[in-house]
């Protein structure tokens, strides 16, 4: 009986679809981070008649076949990378993207990796660096004499020094964008990195064709949807309770036919 097997897929693959759903829940308080969707396809198909087979000598063929399906099967999490909310803050450091691109962020072994996540500070050495102490590539240091920091919508980071009338320049923020941005491999700590999917990445200033503009002092929200997120934990919870009961079912006729005399 294939009805247990089929059924037991369905609490499996609606497993799945709550936990994705659980993470979107749980990081919705998550600077930058982008909301899943769990995927499925259909599993492969029992041909007891093949369509389109001859039922004849005359050379009559089936109009349709009988199939019986194997279940359901959880292909990917889906990544959707639509902009969030931008909330003020007001931090000097805090830059929200709004439009395409990433940050790109110098990890400790020299690799680049990639976030949405503006909530950046300065280090000992008077580096921009995020909350974990990765520096902002390319690097930008702060002077200690500086009285203020401005960061424009093209990324040009400018400091006020100390007895000096002209602002004076301190460097370049550049954003990443990549053709695919939902082959990012989630990496945790709300990174990102590169992957073949995703394809190489595509540096330029912001504001400039293609890329967002920078805003200082707010940070990008998550752009889960709280409504949209319990609708779907209710429809997975039905949809789960449902292949329960498919396999409740499928045991209570092979209780049946195991009494008969």
């Amino acid at each position: 009986m294939r009805t247990m097997y089929i059924g037991t897929t369905g609490m499996q693959a609606q497993q799945l679809n709550v936990e994705v759903i659980a993470n979107n829940i749980a990081n919705i308080s998550t600077t930058g981070f982008k909301r899943s969707r769990a995927e499925f396809q259909d599993l492969l198909y029992d041909n007891i008649r093949r369509v389109g087979s001859p039922t004849s000598d005359t050379g009559t063929l089936l109009p349709s076949g009988l199939q019986v399906g194997m279940g359901v099967k959880p292909v990917a999490t889906y990544r959707i990378h639509e902009n969030g909310v931008i909330n003020i803050t007001e931090g000097t450091y805090d830059v929200a993207i709004n439009g395409r691109g990433f940050l790109q962020i110098q990890m400790p072994d020299g690799t680049i990796n990639y976030t949405r996540d503006g909530s950046l500070q300065t280090n000992e050495n008077g580096e921009i660096v995020t909350q974990d102490g990765f520096l902002l590539s390319p690097n930008i240091s702060v002077p200690e004499d500086a009285m203020e920091v401005i960061i424009s919508r093209s990324g040009e980071v400018l400091a006020r020094i100390d007895g000096q009338t002209a602002l004076q320049s301190l460097g370049q923020i550049q954003l990443a964008a990549f053709i695919n941005p939902s082959g990012l491999e989630a990496i945790g700590d709300n990174l990102f990195r590169e992957t073949e999917a995703s394809g190489t990445p595509i540096t330029g200033d912001p504001q400039s064709d293609g890329f967002g503009y920078l805003m200082q002092g707010a940070l990008e929200s998550s752009n889960v949807n709280v409504v949209a997120e319990i609708t779907t934990l209710i429809t997975a919870q039905r949809a789960y309770e449902m292949n329960a009961r498919v396999i409740t079912a499928g045991d209570e006729m092979m209780t049946t036919i195991s009494q008969m005399r």
